[in-house]
């Protein structure tokens, strides 16, 4: 699932998901990513701009999920994805959760936190030098309650807080870097080279 709606408050109103990344928008090279490692369906739940989203981003064999509540904050967009995974004819086996501001967390890096699901039961998140980051895998059991718990611009660290001895840390610092475009400095980073590992 990428939660890709948010409005870029603090960018002075720029939409997230349309801010460009080698050449391309980051809710497609992120949709990309989650594709490349493995993830299907892929739920991207839309918010800010949504209608423009949805005409400039290739986002083909993805399931698109409006947010109209996005403004909300975090945990409506979370809401919004769990939603959908569970009107699914065929429920899924988890939830892998990516943010759509984080460009250099890959397809490698989804995939090793996918790859640690063993049960229902499973809470894995990526770790950046042992601190943890996304994307975040929950397995089947806490999808209720962590759609229950989505609030806010929280999302589910409350959740996952309360639960840390129950996580799975998985190390990904090797193959991503968990750097966000959060602040207007941070756009130069898109069009410089990837941070290092």
């Amino acid at each position: 699932m990428l939660l890709a709606a948010g409005g870029g408050r603090r960018l002075g109103g720029r939409v997230k998901a349309l801010l460009r990344h080698r050449g391309r928008p980051l809710v497609e090279l992120a949709a990309g990513e989650l594709r490349g490692a493995g993830c299907a369906p892929v739920v991207v739940v839309l918010g800010a701009g949504a209608d423009e989203v949805v005409a400039c981003a290739r986002l083909d064999g993805c399931r698109v999920v409006r947010n109209p509540e996005w403004e909300s904050g975090m945990g409506s967009s979370l809401r919004a994805g769990l939603a959908a995974l569970a009107a699914l004819p065929e429920p899924p086996a988890g939830a892998l959760v990516a943010l759509v501001d984080q460009p250099w967390v890959s397809a490698a890096a989804m995939a090793r936190v996918a790859g640690a699901l063993r049960s229902p039961e499973t809470l894995a998140a990526a770790a950046y030098a042992g601190e943890r980051g996304h994307p975040v895998l929950f397995g089947a059991a806490h999808l209720a309650a962590v759609a229950a718990g989505a609030r806010g611009d929280r999302g589910a660290r409350d959740y996952l807080r309360a639960r840390a001895d129950r996580l799975t840390l998985v190390e990904c610092g090797d193959v991503a870097s968990p750097q966000d475009i959060d602040q207007p400095a941070d756009l130069e980073r898109l069009s410089g080279p990837p941070p290092h590992h």
